[in-house]
C-alpha cells in the first residue's frame, strides 16, 4: 500500500489515503478529518481504473454505498437501481482530492486531449449522489484542467507520475506522510 495525505485548505483538514495498485485492480481507503467531521470511505475499481464499488461512513452517522459494474449502470447498498447515475464510471468525492485520479488514469490523455465525462458526485458531509458534468484535459506531461462543467468550476491540478494530486489550488495540497 502507498500512503499519500493531503491537507484541505478550504476546512483546515487531513487526508491519509492508503493506495494498492495491482494486476487485480485498485483499493484505496482513507480516513477524512476536517471541519465538517470525520469520514472513511472505501473504493474498489478494476484493473482499468473504472470504479466497482464505493462505500462511504462518517463517524457516529451515516453511510453511502454504491456498486457500478463498470459500464456506468450503479445500484445502492441493497442492491437497487440507481437508474440515475447511469452512464457514469467515475466518482467524485467531494472532500478529496484523490478521485480525481480516477479520470486522470482510466482516460489517458494525451497532450492538449480534452475529455468531457459524466461521474457521481457524492456532496459531504450531506452523503448525497448525483450524476454531473465533468472534463479533463491534459496540460502538460503531469497537469490537468478539471472542468466542473455542471458547477462551473475550473483549475489547474499538478499530479505526481501517478496520476495523484500534489496541488489543488485553494483546495488541498500534498504533505508528507510519514
Amino acid at each position: 500500500m502507498k500512503p499519500v495525505r493531503w491537507t484541505s485548505e478550504e476546512h483546515g483538514g487531513l487526508e491519509h489515503l492508503e493506495l494498492e495498485v495491482d494486476e487485480q485492480g485498485v483499493v484505496v481507503e482513507s480516513v477524512l478529518i476536517d471541519g465538517e467531521g470525520g469520514f472513511m470511505y472505501r473504493i474498489e475499481c478494476d484493473s482499468h481504473w473504472r470504479v466497482t464499488r464505493v462505500a462511504i461512513r462518517r463517524a457516529g452517522g451515516a453511510a453511502l454505498e454504491l456498486h457500478s459494474n463498470a459500464q456506468g449502470n450503479w445500484t445502492d447498498g441493497s442492491g437497487r437501481p440507481r437508474i440515475d447515475l447511469e452512464g457514469c464510471i467515475d466518482i467524485d468525492i467531494s472532500a478529496t482530492p484523490f478521485t480525481n485520479t480516477l479520470p486522470i488514469r482510466r482516460l489517458r490523455l494525451d497532450p492538449d486531449e480534452r475529455r468531457a465525462i459524466r461521474v457521481v458526485y457524492i456532496a459531504l458531509p450531506a452523503m448525497t449522489a448525483e450524476p454531473v458534468e465533468q472534463a479533463y484535459t491534459r496540460l502538460k506531461e503531469r497537469r490537468y484542467r478539471y472542468e466542473g462543467i455542471t458547477s462551473q468550476y475550473t483549475a489547474e491540478l499538478h499530479v505526481d507520475d501517478d496520476g495523484l494530486v500534489i496541488d489543488y489550488p485553494e483546495l488541498f495540497r500534498r504533505v508528507q506522510s510519514g
